[in-house]
């Protein structure tokens, strides 16, 4: 079964440089993520073969999101 999802996350910085290399690397044979940058906004168009794949996929790019929440915070 192929699932389908759009993340959308408000950026008042550079959320999208930061994530952009690092959302390479959790594309897989089971789960595609295209991100895209809009006016305020960061895109994440996940395509995945199973539930399973976009669990993982969703916990990666959320993890992602709260370490660069930590950052911001930190700078």
């Amino acid at each position: 079964m192929k699932l389908t999802a759009t993340l959308i996350a408000k950026d008042k910085g550079d959320l999208f440089k930061a994530l952009k290399p690092e959302i390479k690397q959790l594309n897989t044979k089971r789960s595609k993520i295209v991100c895209l940058q809009k006016k305020d906004n960061v895109e994440f168009n996940i395509e995945c073969e199973d539930s399973t794949a976009m669990r993982a996929t969703l916990n990666g790019i959320t993890k992602l999101i709260t370490v660069y929440e930590k950052v911001d915070k930190n700078v």
